[in-house]
């Protein structure tokens, strides 16, 4: 692990009040449970709030930041970008545009990974073009790839600005003054002259000898800087040097965090100044944080259609104290980047579906696995595994009237007119015994405003599992580092 030798301000303020949990957590072995076979789907209420009005962006960021009450704690608000969307109104179009980010978003995953294979389609008659997107969909450079979102405080005075979150990432990153390339973001762009507290870096030191962003120096004589490039799966990137700044979250200030001061950019992220990288490796902020944070920290990814927010909260003091179902993280060599689960196996109705578990392992040699990820939306499974649970469900939902396939969704129900209906349960079932029942809104989404809901899992040719955003929306997630787990709940948002 990488550090910098951050400092941390903190001055303490309110406490926020968690909710009672909604999902269906078990830790005890699977095989002596018995669980729930069927949810209600209120149709009604979801596609109510396909068509909640749109947030400006200057009320939703007003009270952004939430709480620090300790030097042990911070809490940041995170939103959706669909609270951002110029088309909010219209969720047929929000819908395409996220699974034509999705399938960019994947392809990247995997050219991390080195999947050379993968094609963006998967397999077994899945395979699908962007051009199944319709017409009406942005480019992915234009529309940008960030799901969410939180507001932070850049430099000395702090400068705010608004920063994707991705759980995929390493590096720390924001548009700079002077911009030789930038593209519109909302807030001022970040000009390092102003701010007492930022530092180059030099090109001896540690961080630029260990960043994996890093690409050696550049300038000429005194004015020699470390540099950084990061590219991203729809051809956006950032280059500019590397630095050292204060970021303040809330009333909390950290210090000396290395950050990437973007000179030349392309593409992301509607409007949004960078990029906060929460990933394992050495330059994310949760490791670079290191003994301040203990390698902790959780997120709950707010349900779509919703009016409040979510969370982001660093710290140990952040973990669940008691009732969460914690699952071993494992780790991947090749990408240290990634948070790997071991998943053993998935159910439907209550009782697990028959697919062998080395379909979800990771190899010796990193290939395979199952990847928590807040970039993916829609949950990746090998084409194997995909049929088999997607007919397990098809079977038990006979009663419902089909309708025809929506881009990357071969499973999808005409439920206009329904105003609640009985579905079958979905469930994870992770190695050691703890299954995750999801509510129901996480795996059959409306892809329209008249009624068409789809299953939200895809197939794909990778061995690479991926557990999306829309199957983790309003659980609350845990990492713990320091102790090598993850775990699921116990509240909600």
């Amino acid at each position: 692990m990488m550090t910098t030798g951050i400092l941390i301000t903190v001055v303490p303020v309110v406490v926020m009040l968690l909710f009672p949990p909604l999902v269906t957590l078990t830790a005890t072995a699977a095989s002596s449970l018995s669980h729930p076979s069927h949810h209600i789907l209120d149709v009604q209420e979801i596609l109510h709030t396909t068509t909640s009005s749109h947030v400006p962006q200057t009320q939703l960021f007003d009270h952004e930041i939430l709480e620090s009450d300790d030097s042990k704690r911070w809490k940041l608000n995170l939103v959706h970008r669909d609270k951002l969307s110029e088309h909010h109104g219209d969720h047929r179009r929000r819908v395409e545009a996220r699974l034509k980010r999705d399938v960019k978003r994947v392809a990247f995953l995997n050219s991390r990974i080195g999947n050379g294979s993968y094609t963006a389609g998967g397999g077994g008659g899945g395979r699908f073009e962007v051009e199944d997107f319709g017409s009406e969909v942005v480019s992915g450079m234009q529309q940008g790839s960030g799901e969410y979102f939180v507001r932070i405080g850049v430099g000395s005075p702090a400068q705010s600005q608004y920063m994707v979150v991705d759980s995929g990432s390493d590096v720390v990153w924001v548009q700079c003054l002077p911009c030789k390339q930038c593209y519109q973001q909302s807030d001022p762009l970040f000009d390092p002259a102003n701010s007492a507290s930022f530092t180059a870096v030099s090109c001896g030191s540690a961080v630029c000898e260990h960043a994996e962003t890093a690409v050696g120096c550049r300038g000429h004589g005194g004015g020699r800087w470390c540099g950084y490039e990061v590219s991203y799966g729809d051809g956006s990137y950032t280059k500019g040097k590397l630095a050292l700044e204060t970021l303040t979250f809330g009333n909390t200030f950290i210090q000396k965090v290395a950050i990437g001061c973007g000179h030349r950019n392309q593409g992301l992220f509607i409007g949004a100044a960078g990029l906060l990288g929460i990933g394992g490796g050495s330059m994310s902020l949760v490791s670079q944080l290191g003994g301040a944070s203990d390698g902790a920290f959780s997120y709950c990814l707010v349900s779509r259609g919703t009016g409040s927010p979510g969370s982001l909260e660093f710290g140990r003091e952040s973990l669940p104290t008691d009732s969460a179902v914690w699952v071993p993280l494992l780790r991947n060599s090749r990408v240290p980047t990634f948070y790997y689960v071991g998943l053993s196996g998935l159910g439907v109705g209550g009782v697990q579906v028959s697919i062998p578990e080395p379909i979800f392992q990771l190899s010796d040699m990193g290939h395979g696995g199952v990847v928590m990820d807040t970039g993916t939306a829609v949950t990746r499974l090998p084409t194997a595994a995909y049929t088999t649970f997607r007919d397990a469900f098809i079977s038990q939902t006979t009663n419902l009237p089909r309708a025809p396939p929506v881009s990357m969704f071969d499973t999808c129900y005409d439920l206009n007119g329904f105003v609640t209906v009985q579905v079958p349960t979905v469930s994870f079932y992770f190695t050691g015994g703890p299954v995750l029942t999801l509510p129901a809104r996480n795996y059959l989404i409306p892809v329209n405003d008249v009624g068409t809901f789809c299953f939200a899992f895809a197939p794909t040719s990778s061995g690479l599992s991926i557990i999306g955003n829309i199957q983790q929306e309003g659980i609350q997630i845990s990492f713990d580092s320091t102790n090598e787990r993850m775990g699921f709940g116990p509240n909600v948002c």
